[in-house]
């Protein structure tokens, strides 16, 4: 039962692109700040299932600013997965997860 009041909670405070694509693996605060950090789930992306993709680690981590909570600044630490083909080129999931021009969850930017 915790483990689903656990996820019910997460789907609540976190964005909707973000629980379903990513998987939370960490928690810590500091100073006024949340921090969440989040891995790009294992599965490949649909449009990428014929290039036969071998894992090829994480880019580098993303930061986005997102709701406070209990008077908290809420920060997002994002990593995207990253694939190579049979050639070496590297292919990841397109997203979208900022307001442009921002460093702002759209959410939080609207």
């Amino acid at each position: 039962m915790q483990n689903r009041l656990t996820e019910e909670l997460i789907n609540y405070v976190l964005p909707k692109k973000i629980t379903e694509y990513f998987d939370l693996v960490n928690i810590s605060a500091d100073e006024g700040r949340l921090h969440l950090y989040s891995d790009e789930t294992h599965k490949a992306p649909e449009e990428y299932l014929e290039l036969h993709l071998l894992p090829n680690g994480f880019y580098e981590e993303s930061a986005i600013k997102d709701f406070p909570l209990r008077d908290r600044k809420v920060i997002l630490h994002i990593r995207r997965r990253r694939g190579v083909d049979s050639e070496g080129k590297s292919y990841s999931r397109p997203w979208d997860l900022t307001a442009e021009g921002t460093r702002y969850s759209k959410e939080f930017a609207f």
